[in-house]
């Protein structure tokens, strides 16, 4: 992680340069696993900054899809989807610090080695709503794949690369709870293929401790999780959770070797590349010197947009810039 003392966190005061004390928190460790974000669930792991966490996560389902006969709609029990591992108390973490999140792994675990992906009935990007439509959707299927850091087959003909990341990662609201399915502020459920091995995660904290969650685990995705089902898997995953303190940013940032990413998550889905945009573009005046006109000039030409979801309560958009044009 070299790269991390030219990024912005070298020029922020970070609570702790080095890794510190390594922890587990395995499937058992966590017991009860969470589908709110929220600052009322009682820490289950406090940490101090700069220590690495290695966690064992759930796939999307809680792992009750089994085989492809198992139909979502009489083994889901709605809305208890997206299982979260954590809350993990940072300490010394309060409002106004930021939690900057190395990712260093994603690996699949067993017992079951598969990666899912459904289409579940009135979800999707190309589904009729029952609830608003009269026409009827698609019909439901499970489809399993074989997913190891070889690749995920895909079928007999198609073996497509293993690209893991983390889908649903964040800190607790200062007061609400929300849904582990709803992308914000606070990062959640943002399905952006961006938050993968390589990348730092910057939130915002907003409450004492930060009560940081993560879960949801892919073995891949493509650009807008089109039927709302990546190729969900459980997961190893292991990071380092460093705290800056005192960089006030409106939401979530990432930043990788090549670039700096800015995090909108919206409906309408213009509102949230919006609000990505914004964002980067005072990323850009506040840290590395641009004018306003001239970040909003240059984001025009050479700005980039990832779009993570597009069917969950709201779209997650990601506005990047390389940093070869912000040097």
């Amino acid at each position: 992680m070299s790269w991390i003392s030219q990024s912005i966190m070298g020029q922020k005061a970070v609570a702790k340069g080095q890794l510190g004390s390594k922890h587990q928190l395995s499937e058992e460790d966590q017991g009860t696993f969470h589908y709110v974000y929220g600052p009322y669930a009682d820490p289950v792991l406090r940490i101090a900054p700069g220590d690495v966490v290695e966690v064992e996560t759930l796939d999307a389902f809680g792992g009750v899809i089994k085989t492809e006969n198992d139909m979502p709609s009489q083994v889901l029990n709605m809305p208890f989807v997206n299982p979260q591992n954590g809350p993990i108390a940072v300490e010394g973490a309060e409002k106004g610090d930021v939690l900057a999140v190395h990712i260093h792994s994603v690996l699949p675990r067993g017992p079951q080695p598969a990666g899912t992906t459904a289409l579940i009935p009135s979800f999707g990007a190309l589904v009729a709503d029952a609830n608003l439509m009269l026409n009827p959707g698609m019909p439901e299927r499970v489809k399993k794949m074989e997913v190891t850091e070889d690749g995920v087959k895909f079928s007999d003909r198609i073996t497509l690369p293993f690209e893991p990341f983390i889908g649903t990662m964040g800190i607790s609201p200062e007061i609400e709870a929300v849904s582990a399915l709803q992308p914000d502020y606070w990062g959640g459920n943002m399905d952006l293929p961006d938050v993968a091995p390589g990348a730092v995660v910057y939130f915002p904290v907003q409450r004492k401790d930060a009560h940081f969650f993560v879960g949801d685990c892919h073995g891949r995705q493509g650009d807008g999780e089109l039927c709302g089902v990546a190729v969900e898997i459980p997961a190893t995953v292991v990071l380092h959770i460093d705290l800056i303190k005192g960089w006030s940013i409106p939401g979530v940032r990432l930043e990788t070797e090549e670039f700096i990413m800015s995090v909108g998550s919206a409906r309408p889905m213009e509102d949230a590349a919006r609000m990505a945009y914004r964002d980067l573009i005072r990323w850009m005046v506040d840290d590395y010197g641009f004018e306003e006109s001239e970040a909003y000039f240059l984001a025009t030409q050479a700005g980039k947009m990832r779009v993570g979801n597009m069917v969950d309560p709201k779209y997650t958009l990601g506005a990047s810039m390389r940093k070869e044009y912000l040097a």
